[in-house]
């Protein structure tokens, strides 16, 4: 029967989220969400206010990658420019960020209404889904779609556009429930079981292959499979790379972890791949990362598997020779019944990671005896010898980010062990550190959080600072500070004629003086032995904290590769 106490479609809204499991809303409060917001301060849910749109859309797309559950994002019109960037990043790491716009008025759509922007058809090539509710009586039917499509097959943002007549008008409170499905409360996401036939085709490619290596993808962190991922791993002594431009997916003590595939930022990536007689790469997709499925990245005497658990990922792996709709968990299950091993091919692969960190090591070992400012990999290693084996590490930035997963590989070769890893994804989005530095703080309050950020992506999401502040969540903030954009000046000057660079230069900030400023814990170092007692007073405060480091620009393995003029794939 219904409710003879009428509420607004904003509150209405906010009942439907809650119902669909939603726990957590970012927003930089605006007049087209008021409805909306009261309806989550009546429903008791936790609104967290930010200084800006990007920033909610970053800590919400950090929250969400973490719990792997959707999260909203609410903002007004002219506010909805500001999350795009955070829908971008959002969707090329596929987190189910809720989008919900309070948008220009119903009525007067298309005559020019205040604040009015056609925020669908914006957001609609960023998102999975992207629709603007019409009637107000089917608010919790949008809702449902938005979450189904959010969180079934390859998940990924979504977005929902509420005009502002209808989030104000009322409604009763069980507007729209008289049509099933009648319960629209979270249910489990569909999993896609793979073709008896086709995965028995698969599976008997894998028996006979000599040199099998898997590459894991981002569907394996979004189906949750990644124990199973190492389980196999490590009982058929099958080597496994990562792709790049994700959070961590195995432990740094897995036997079966190799690295990046990553040709340039992990050379022994390379051998194996080309070395390899069958690639499966589980939950990826060919995309440019992986040069499209094609040479020289692959070899055409090699078979390349693609198993995915969504359509939409398949049609990114045309390449592939072979490709089984499953869901990567349950492929991983049927993967561990093979009933072969191929341990020298997978000892091969240790011995040359080993390899390649005692290197590094001792080419670090030679730059950090020179008389000059820290090295970017010499920091990142510092600052992880400082941290638990719970803690979590985030990095942000060009060289900074490139330097940082350098790093994270040596050290964890030699038994440095992190509690979870984050940094900007496939779109390389600077300024998300902070963020999702403070996601993982209110996620994990009793463990340690340090950021890793170059200069200049601090300067372009450093914000969000504001809200450890605000919401009481210390994390420790490492600023890598070279003094400008130096991943670009880099690659300028390998393009220009002149040589130079122009335009990527910054003034001496002091970053460690702002934080204090606010509030917060701040520390200058100038050099390497400085590092670890001030980190050790910057956790130890109690306090967000901002250690401001000097170090010298140095240009990473990828840029070096890819910003040389006389390579076309530099482009690609």
């Amino acid at each position: 029967m219904t409710d003879s106490k009428m509420i607004r479609g904003g509150a209405l809204l906010a009942r439907a989220l809650k119902e669909k499991g939603v726990d957590h809303v970012f927003t930089l409060a605006g007049g087209f969400c008021n409805p909306a917001l009261e309806g989550f301060m009546e429903c008791q849910m936790p609104v967290i206010n930010t200084p800006h749109e990007q920033i909610a859309g970053h800590l919400a797309d950090g929250h969400a990658r973490i719990t792997r559950k959707p999260v909203v994002c609410l903002v007004g019109p002219e506010g909805f420019a500001n999350a795009v960037p955070a829908m971008l990043e959002a969707g090329g790491e596929r987190s189910p960020v809720i989008f919900v716009t309070g948008s220009s008025t119903l009525k007067r759509q298309g005559a020019g209404g205040f604040k009015e922007i056609d925020d669908v058809a914006i957001a609609a090539p960023l998102v999975k889904y992207s629709a603007q509710i019409t009637d107000g009586e089917r608010i919790s039917e949008f809702v449902n779609r938005a979450w189904t499509a959010a969180t079934t097959g390859y998940p990924g943002p979504v977005h929902i556009s509420l005009p502002v007549d209808i989030m104000f008008s009322s409604f009763a409170p069980d507007a729209g429930l008289d049509e099933r499905p009648f319960n629209r409360t979270d249910r489990p996401a569909p999993r896609a079981w793979p073709d008896p036939t086709a995965l028995g085709v698969v599976l008997e490619k894998v028996k006979n292959a000599k040199r099998p290596v898997i590459i894991g993808g981002h569907g394996v962190w979004w189906s949750k499979s990644e124990e199973k991922l190492e389980q196999v791993g490590t009982a058929l002594r099958l080597p496994i790379f990562n792709v790049p431009y994700h959070s961590k997916l195995l432990g740094e003590e897995c036997e079966a972890y190799m690295g990046l595939a990553d040709f340039h930022q992990y050379h022994p990536s390379k051998p194996a791949i080309h070395e390899a007689d069958l690639v499966l790469m589980i939950g990826g997709r060919l995309d440019n990362q992986m040069n499209f499925g094609n040479p020289p990245f692959f070899t055409k005497d090699q078979t390349l598997v693609c198993i995915n658990g969504s359509h939409e990922e398949l049609e990114y792996n045309q390449a592939a020779d072979e490709a089984l709709l499953c869901d990567p968990g349950a492929f991983l299950e049927a993967l561990s019944g093979v009933g072969k091993m191929w341990p020298e091919w997978f000892d091969l692969q240790r011995t040359r990671r080993a390899a390649w960190v005692d290197e590094w090591y001792a080419h670090i070992e030679a730059e950090s005896a020179k008389p000059s400012k820290m090295h970017p990999l010499q920091l990142s290693l510092d600052v992880q010898e400082q941290m638990g084996e719970n803690d979590w590490l985030i990095f942000d930035g060009g060289n900074t980010h490139f330097w940082s997963e350098i790093a994270v590989n040596m050290a964890g070769w030699r038994g440095q062990k992190l509690g979870g890893i984050m940094h900007p994804g496939n779109y390389s989005l600077l300024g998300v550190g902070v963020s999702f530095g403070v996601s993982a703080k209110a996620l994990h309050p009793n463990r340690n959080v340090v950021v890793i950020s170059g200069d200049g992506a601090f300067l372009s999401g450093g914000l969000s600072i504001e809200s450890a502040f605000q919401d009481n969540l210390p994390i420790t903030i490492v600023i890598d500070n070279n003094g400008g954009l130096d991943c670009i000046s880099q690659q300028q000057e390998r393009l220009f004629a002149n040589g130079k660079h122009f335009a990527t230069d910054f003034r001496d900030i002091p970053f460690h003086a702002m934080c204090e400023g606010l509030g917060g814990h701040g520390e200058m170092v100038e050099t390497r032995d400085q590092l670890a007692p001030a980190l050790q007073r910057a956790m130890a405060s109690g306090k967000t904290a901002i250690v401001n480091v000097k170090c010298r620009g140095v240009i990473s393995p990828i840029v070096a590769a890819t910003s040389d003029k006389r390579d076309k794939a530099s482009i690609e």
